[in-house]
């Protein structure tokens, strides 16, 4: 990690280009970049004196927070049915511990195998994991952050199963070769007991009867072995391989199930053959016959009540004939059958009893079942088995997530508003029994501020959720797909060959929270534009089309006479409008698609709920055969009524109040005379002219070719003979071309720049600033960001009063201000003249639809964002821009550089951001190398670089933003959501926010059994296991069969007591644990090289005997 302490960097030099129209970047150095002050030290000095930054590296360190979400392809499942805490392990060597809300722990092993088992060892606070390495890892859980304290590891046989007596210190490892051994939970240390069973083929379960152990293995065979006298007391064979066996806790009958779908009940009397035998699923057969086989039960599990009959619960063993049936888990009670279907397979289950004792009446309460992408609780006290309403965040891969937004300290009435529209669309018939896990504690601690997170998915849907301190909760769902129709059989051909995926995946969102304005970008190339209404309404949606395609072929070189340019916008609107209309649009007949939208806006009215309310829909449309590009920028601003997006085509503008087009128009267009390439922008073929109110409208040209510096988190090609937009998966081809695409991009040549003239739109920023040099006011502006590093700024005429806002146009025209960057621009900002955040305007939100329809209501209310009202402090303001590869700031009016900063030369950012921390400002980046960073502002100095996280696909890239009070997210697998913190103050406060996984708890007593029954139902109460076990008795095990591996579980510990004796000892044990697993290893290479000589030795002999006989 890098820290940067210095006040400024090279503060006396200036960059080598003009200040003027962009700055030059100098500097190259590999991926740390540098700082660069800008422009002429008599234009700029005053704004850097002005200018107090608070900001060091101190306030800055990466830290990860939390993981929310379903843990990705889970493996191994437990409980501990007295701290009533659950554990999930996954394939990834992930392990995620849940308890009540706000109780969610996750840890991972270093390795990063699969996890196996799990077992707690139960109300200990600590967890034993195996993993398919074949180590056991013992976790401590007395700490917020869990750690590993001893690890075992296997050298000569595979784990296959686990077992822990409730209230025993000795782990039963039952393994692949038939063997069990037996561990030392608390030294972690193999004792030198074993059962050898070499002729079975794989230990399935293991399970205690004191003093004995019930065994069972996968080729049909059960042992009951007698731990003291070391044999077998009770063999039990059956022809059908076992795959779990369960036991009564009285200890005189187990049951077993098998891979033909039966159920075989055991009676230790007569262990000769099962004397039950039952196929729940199979058919009878009319001649009296065995029932038909079925699919094997995985698992079973036999749980007794004391006033009911016994549960007989199993996954697996339905009928063959039935293939495409859902899993299931099937719920015997007494002759009620009843099978519950599930929408994803069975990983495993597990039922939760009252109590922790096995030879106690169980009573089972409820059932855990984890499924490959939920998780489900089962409530077993009534008859109807409901299930319970899952408090935890574990549906946020309902559908696949495709963008992700975070916002921090919001409005404080937001989240209580978004809770009540969205509790009304729960879903009913849930338990009405409080969530059974319900272990750990957890409290709000030090930090109160709202958070929401937007996750946008690829099935149309929007969900809001409440991230406050570190939880998350969904909060309200929106479906974006209901404001179009439902594409019928055969329909959804002209979105099939655009777009492989969801033709409803939401590709970006904007949102802004004062003014409730809620805007979201489709992968069909559509905008829907939401307002925010507490009352339900029956509507028609308003849509427009736009036009935003361009040809290549058949180029016509204008005259210089002719060359388009910036159209007038009091011109433009009627043309636009009568053409872009949703009921004007020209349609082309044959089989070339032109002026056809990819989805149908719904034409009838529409019922909609409270929440967001779709206020208008604009549509790209295709054009002569080619259908519209994927929008790559949004932007909206509520005070103004417009919303922005372009594409790798061009920019379009909407006044959303009006629902008219106010731009549409080709990126090279919006240079006019600025371009600093000098490019040509190029005519449409003559034949390609539109007639449209009796006007020849001529469309923007541009050219087709394809474009990979396109910022879109969803990847657009349009290579000549292909038609589909995807989700790219492999990151690699695409940050090739996106580097490829920089260095042609960056080329002087003109003739280069004219062969990759294809300029996406990347940013859009609508913000109250200086347009021109001249300028001495702030003014309405939309800054627009290219592929090429450009930097466009329009400015735009609004209305003079609020009253003629509805009739009067609004007007787009250009500066003329140009400036550069390298890369692709990411994002703007603009801070005030003493260096503070200046926000767009908005307007305060009001319902739409509410009932009481007085003047006040309906005259907007807007707050204006401006600089300081102050002559002497609101003449001039900074702008932030980042791009790719560099960030720039600027001093308006004047348009001079002040600081240039090379982030990166071998890599490109994938998000910036400009955040507030500490009551202060900087800029945050996320790069494509993995490494995070922030800036101050407005000086660019480093504060922070710390390579974080390599970028392995599109997901992290595509989800990963920043937010302020120093708080990022990202998707970390399809399923979870990663959150993480810059904020050393947050990173030194993280232990009071975490939630404790271990309470202290008392123990449940034992039940009586009386006299009798312990006198006659069983001995082995007082049986002493560390006389069999103990290293005294049973010898040291073989080191070479397992390696001790000491943890890091105890480093708090350990830290606490660096300096005095305990941790003196502590690591002296180590040491000497250290020395003698190598001595021991020694001995061991020593005893097999002696063997290896005799060997020899004998084989020598035999040769030599033989000799004689070979001469003769």
């Amino acid at each position: 990690m890098k820290k940067f302490n210095f006040r400024k960097v090279l503060d006396g030099l200036t960059a080598s280009s003009p200040g003027g129209s962009g700055g030059g970047g100098g500097g190259s150095g590999a991926g740390g970049g540098s700082v660069h002050p800008a422009g002429t030290a008599g234009a700029a000095g005053t704004p850097r004196e002005e200018v107090q930054e608070t900001l060091t590296s101190d306030y800055f360190q990466i830290c990860k927070t939390v993981r929310h979400g379903f843990p990705y392809l889970p493996t191994a499942l437990a409980f501990d049915p007295v701290q009533k805490i659950l554990a999930i392990g996954t394939r990834t060597g992930a392990i995620r511990i849940l308890g009540r809300p706000g109780v969610d722990c996750y840890c991972q092993h270093e390795s990063g195998a699969a996890v196996l088992q799990l077992q707690f060892l139960i109300n200990e606070g600590a967890l034993v994991s195996a993993s398919a390495d074949d180590t056991l890892h013992l976790w401590n859980l007395r700490q917020k952050r869990p750690a590993i304290l001893h690890s075992l590891k296997f050298n000569r046989e595979r784990i296959t199963y686990c077992h822990l007596p409730f209230q025993s210190k000795w782990l039963y490892v039952g393994t692949e070769r038939g063997n069990t051994h037996i561990v030392n939970i608390e030294s972690f240390i193999l004792s030198g007991y074993v059962i050898m069973w070499n002729k079975a083929i794989e230990l399935i379960i293991v399970f205690v009867s004191l003093p004995q152990l019930l065994i069972g293995y996968e080729n049909g065979t059960v042992v009951l072995w007698d731990l003291r006298s070391k044999r077998a007391d009770l063999r039990a064979y059956y022809d059908e391989a076992i795959h779990s066996v369960a036991w009564h806790h009285e200890g005189k009958q187990f049951m077993c199930s098998h891979s033909d779908g039966s159920l075989t009940l055991w009676n230790l009397k007569s262990p000769n053959r099962p004397f039950q035998t039952t196929i729940p699923h199979g058919k009878i057969q009319r001649d009296g016959k065995k029932p038909e086989s079925c699919k094997p039960i995985l698992k079973v599990e036999y749980k007794t009540c004391k006033n009911s009959e016994p549960f007989v619960i199993f996954s697996g063993g339905l009928s063959y004939d039935k293939a495409c049936r859902r899993p299931s888990l099937t719920i015997m009670h007494g002759k009620a059958i009843t099978v519950l279907e599930m929408d994803h397979p069975i990983v495993d289950f597990l039922t939760l009893c009252e109590t922790p004792y096995p030879n106690e009446f169980q009573e089972p309460y409820a059932v855990v079942v984890l499924l490959e992408k939920d998780l489900i609780v089962v409530d077993l006290t009534q008859s109807n088995f409901p299930i319970f309403e899952n408090p935890y965040p574990i549906d946020i891969h309902e559908s696949p997530v495709t963008c992700t937004e975070y916002f921090a300290d919001c409005p404080p009435d937001l989240i209580p508003v978004l809770y009540s529209v969205g509790a009304k669309h729960k879903k009913q018939g849930y338990s009405n029994k409080e969530w059974p896990i319900s272990g750990g504690a957890w409290n709000l601690g030090a930090q109160t501020y709202p958070e929401i997170i937007i996750t946008g998915h690829a099935d149309g849907s929007v969900k809001f959720w409440d991230a406050s301190a570190i939880t998350l909760q969904m909060l309200y769902k929106l479906k974006t797909s209901k404001v179009f129709e439902k594409q019928k059989l055969g329909e959804g051909k002209a979105t099939a060959e655009i777009v492989e995926e969801d033709p409803f995946a939401v590709q970006m969102m904007y949102w802004c929270p004062e003014s409730r304005i809620f805007c979201v970008a489709g992968v069909s190339a559509y905008v829907v534009v939401y307002r925010f209404s507490k009352h339900e309404v029956n509507t028609e949606i308003a849509s427009l089309e736009v036009r935003l395609q361009y040809e290549v072929e058949d180029i016509i070189t204008p005259e210089p006479e002719i060359i388009p340019q910036f159209p007038d916008a009091s011109s433009q609107i009627p043309s636009l409008k009568s053409l872009s209309g949703s009921t004007n649009t020209v349609a082309c007949e044959g089989m070339m698609k032109d002026s056809i939208p990819c989805l149908s806006v719904k034409t009838r009215p529409v019922r909609m709920p409270p929440g967001y309310q779709a206020d208008l829909v604009i549509q790209l449309v295709w054009v002569d055969g080619e259908p519209p590009q994927q929008i790559t920028s949004l932007a909206v601003n509520s005070a103004y009524g417009l919303v922005a997006f372009g594409n790798c085509n061009g920019l379009a503008v909407v006044d959303f109040m009006q629902k008219t087009v106010l731009l549409s128009m080709g990126t090279l267009d919006l240079y006019g005379s600025s371009d600093p390439y000098q490019r040509q922008p190029r005519s449409p073929r003559k034949s390609k002219q539109f007639a449209a109110d009796g006007m020849l409208f001529s469309l923007t040209p541009f050219s087709l070719l394809i474009i990979n510096n396109c910022l879109s988190p969803f990847s657009v090609f349009s290579v000549k003979g292909s038609r589909k937009l995807s989700l790219p998966t492999d990151l690699k081809t695409d940050l090739e071309n996106r580097e490829n695409s920089f260095s042609r991009s960056r080329s002087s040549s003109v003739s280069s720049i004219d062969r990759d003239s294809k300029e996406a739109i990347t940013a859009l920023y609508f913000m109250e600033s200086f347009a021109r040099k001249n300028d001495s006011a702030v003014s309405p502006c939309l800054w627009v960001g290219t592929g090429l590093g450009m930097v466009l700024i329009l400015s735009l005429n609004l209305p003079a009063s609020d009253d003629l806002r509805q009739s009067e146009p609004v007007m787009v025209s250009p500066s003329g201000t140009v400036l550069t960057l390298k890369g692709a621009v990411l994002t703007f900002a603009c801070l005030d003249c003493v260096g503070t955040l200046t926000h767009p305007p908005y307007e305060v939100w009001r319902d739409p639809h509410s009932a009481d329809d007085g003047e006040k209501t309906r005259k907007r209310k807007l707050v204006m964002h401006s600089p300081s009202s102050s002559q002497d402090m609101g003449d001039h303001q900074f702008a932030v821009i980042c791009s790719e590869k560099q960030a720039k700031v600027f001093s308006l009016p004047s348009q001079t550089c002040l600081y240039v900063h090379n982030i990166t030369e071998t890599s490109f950012l994938l998000r910036a951001d400009v955040v507030t921390l500490c009551n202060s400002v900087c800029l945050a980046c996320f790069c494509a190398n993995g490494h995070i960073m922030t800036l101050s502002l407005p000086s660019l100095r480093p504060l922070l670089d710390i390579n974080y996280l390599p970028v392995t696909d599109m997901r992290i890239a595509r989800t990963f933003c920043f937010t302020n009070e120093g708080q990022a997210l990202y998707l970390s697998s399809p399923t979870e959501i990663q959150r993480l913190t810059y904020s050393q103050e947050m990173c030194d406060n993280l232990q009071d926010m975490l939630g404790d996984l271990f309470t202290p708890v008392e123990t449940p007593e034992a039940q009586n059994r009386g006299f009798l029954k312990g006198l006659f139902g069983g001995s082995g109460q007082a049986f002493d296991r560390e006389e069999l076990f103990g290293e005294a008795t049973a010898g040291k095990a073989s080191r070479s069969l397992a390696q001790h591996i000491p943890g890091s579980g105890g480093i708090e510990g350990m830290r606490g007591a660096a300096g005095g004796v305990i941790g003196d000892l502590t690591r002296a044990r180590i040491a000497l644990d250290e020395r003698g697993q190598k001595l021991g290893e020694l001995d061991e290479r020593t005893a097999s090289m002696m063997a290896s000589a005799e060997a020899f030795s004998k084989h020598a002999h035999e040769v030599r005997a033989l000799a004689p006989h070979t001469q003769n």
